[in-house]
């Protein structure tokens, strides 16, 4: 019913969305609130990536002190061995037992580090375990020391080698990082060569001092030892934090130390070769003091700066969490303010769609229907009883708005459509009524001349005229069925035979001595339906004449079915495809198009169609064997009866 009252759409024409999910409000939303968030988050990225960088840094200065200690643990005892060895070589027999225990210790360090070394890696652990090449060279120098055969310079040169190959792997792989780090690691490390040229010094100076004089080349050494052990001490300094510097000068404001200034001072006028009167074991107690008290130095170094790199690890590891807090925070806020804002918008217009659709299939057709029910001024739906529209932002809410001023023009037009329609009909049936009132009164005219007629010729034209009239007549009741008006009755008493009922109806047709009856069995039809069923037959014959061959006859069946009675009337014409069958049928069985948008060549079905439920028949078209098509009636049993009269009186 509304095809009348809608105006078709056009088609919408759907563009390839240029990015994926562009197609939804929701794709949308996603994609202009994802670009600035992966921007932030490309920005949180990089904070990230830098905490990162910082966090390793910190992890792995962290472990480079710890090997350095390790390290430093092992120069130690190395540089006391080598202190004893040349002491022993210098003539002081008495180091005999100190070297063979310090030997063992050595040993021991040596295994101790390698084996914590094991499961580690990096360039640093790889330069320790590549010094300790030098380490397995000892075991021949301190064969040749048992054996009395080792030069005393030469084995002072391969400890110390061997203690320079460790001093330098420490300065391997020195991590990146905070700068106050890196310092201090640097000055760990200058520290360790100050330890370092103390050591030597220690252990030159005690095979010096036993043997009791300077050598050739030995006072040279002594100075480039003291030399470098300053230049060690003012690279610390410069490195070094107050603390530091401060534990430093403790270490060489003790007893021992200046003891030991005493005994260098005492050296230095040794140069030209004089006696030196020194005892080794007063020189080796004393510096071997210094040399503990500047190797826990290292150990406060190395633990300060183990400190702060613990510190700037755990900062860095708030501060990365911090980064990524603030980037889910990032793309929760995202997220959420995505499917907010998303949902604020889909949903009022998801609740506008279901409005709309409520409107289109339930709503519209319902009050256009009561319009149509309606009587003639009877007033129409206001509206007061719709639901509220969804609104919210400005344009829903003029969405919403429109859609209601569509909705209402909508029935409004309805309402004029209906007045227009109900007026057209009321004229179509007048028009119907007046015509059928003349024609019956041209009809009656005819019959009285009929009646006075004598002449053949005259009489034959008569029954021409007589025979057109009754067609107009016809099309006069078929004008006021489509209008939905009843026809002045027509009703005959009793029943009437079908075979009356049949030539009533061709008679009302133009070729009708093309239309045979051929086999219709005994039935009677109650006088109350004879002029509707008549009307019936005789469109069916008129659409089989219609569309048959002119020398083609049309044929007439009837006979009984069970309680009911079915009539056929047969045509061998055109035929209709299974598509225009289906549509006709279903006109037929009242649930085709509606009358209004029908073509008016197909108007006799819908008269056929609105008979039929007046006499609660079944009219169904079915091909023909061969070519054309059959109808079929279907009469119920309360149209039924056993005829008491044949004759047809024409009204």
């Amino acid at each position: 019913m509304t095809g009348n009252v809608l105006t078709a759409l056009r088609p919408i024409v759907r563009r390839p969305s240029a990015l994926p999910g562009w197609s939804s409000i929701r794709g949308r939303m996603a994609i202009v609130l994802a670009v600035p968030t992966c921007l932030l988050l490309a920005l949180t990225g990089l904070g990230v990536a830098d905490r990162a960088a910082d966090f390793s840094a910190a992890r792995d200065t962290e472990a480079h002190v710890g090997v350095l200690l390790r390290v430093q643990g092992l120069v130690r005892e190395v540089q006391r061995e080598r202190g004893l060895t040349n002491g022993l070589l210098g003539g002081e027999k008495g180091y005999r037992d100190d070297v063979v225990a310090q030997r063992t210790r050595t040993d021991r360090a040596r295994d101790a580090l390698s084996a914590s070394l094991e499961s580690e890696s990096g360039p640093l652990v790889s330069a320790v375990r590549a010094a300790d090449i030098p380490l397995a060279a000892l075991a021949t120098t301190r064969e040749h020391v048992d054996a009395g055969i080792a030069e005393r310079a030469a084995t002072l040169r391969t400890y110390t080698k061997a203690v320079t190959r460790l001093i330098d792997a420490e300065s391997a792989g020195v991590p990146d990082g905070d700068r106050r780090i890196a310092q201090g690691v640097q000055a760990l490390q200058a520290l360790a060569r100050a330890t370092e040229a103390v050591a030597l010094e220690r252990g030159s100076l005690n095979g010096v001092f036993a043997a009791g004089r300077f050598r050739s080349g030995e006072y040279l050494d002594f100075t480039e030892v003291r030399a470098t052990r300053v230049a060690a001490l003012g690279q610390f300094r410069q490195l070094a934090r107050g603390e530091q510097e401060s534990a430093l000068d403790d270490a060489f404001g003790t007893g021992a130390a200046r003891r030991v200034a005493g005994y260098e001072a005492r050296a230095g006028r040794g140069a030209d070769g004089s006696a030196l009167d020194v005892a080794p074991a007063r020189w080796w107690a004393d510096m071997t003091t210094l040399v503990d008290d500047l190797h826990g130095v290292q150990r406060e170094v190395g633990d300060d700066v183990g400190a702060r790199a613990a510190d700037a690890g755990s900062a860095a590891t708030r501060q990365l969490g911090g980064f990524l807090a603030l980037g889910v925070l990032i793309l929760g806020v995202a997220v959420a303010l995505a499917v907010f804002s998303a949902r604020s918008i889909t949903r009022p217009l998801g609740a506008l769609a279901d409005e709309a659709d409520a409107v289109a299939g339930a709503r519209l057709p319902e009050a256009v229907r009561r319009i149509q029910e309606a009587g003639p001024g009877s007033p129409h739906d206001d509206g007061a009883g719709r639901t509220r529209l969804p609104g919210g932002a400005r344009e829903i809410s003029r969405l919403a708005a429109a859609l209601r001023n569509v909705e209402d023009t909508a029935v409004g037009l309805a309402a004029q459509q209906a007045v227009l329609r109900r007026t057209s009909t009321e004229s179509l049936a007048s028009l119907g009524r007046r015509n059928q009132s003349l024609l019956n009164r041209q009809l009656g005219l005819i019959t009285t001349l009929e009646s006075q007629e004598l002449d053949p010729d005259a009489l034959a034209e008569l029954f021409e005229l007589d025979h057109l009239a009754t067609r107009m007549r016809r099309n006069a009741e078929s004008l006021l069925v489509l209008a939905g008006e009843e026809s002045p009755a027509r009703s005959w008493k009793g029943t009437v035979a079908v075979t009356d009922v049949v030539r009533s109806a061709v008679a009302e047709v133009e070729q009708y001595r093309r239309v045979a009856a051929v086999d219709v069995q005994r039935c009677g039809i109650r006088g109350h339906s004879v002029a509707e069923l008549s009307h019936l037959i005789a469109e069916l014959v008129e659409n089989a004449l219609m569309f048959s061959p002119p020398q083609q006859p049309v044929e007439v069946h009837g006979w009984p079915d069970g309680t009911e009675y079915c009539l056929a009337v047969v045509d061998r014409g055109i035929g209709m495809t299974p598509e225009r069958m289906a549509e006709a049928n279903a006109v037929l069985a009242g649930k085709g198009d509606s009358l209004h948008t029908a073509p008016t060549r197909f108007l006799g079905h819908h008269v056929v169609g609105a008979l039929a439920a007046r006499l609660g028949a079944q009219v169904e078209l079915r091909p023909t064997g061969g070519t054309g098509v059959t109808a079929y009636v279907a009469l119920p049993a309360a149209l039924i009866q056993e005829p008491t009269s044949t004759a047809v009186a024409r009204g």
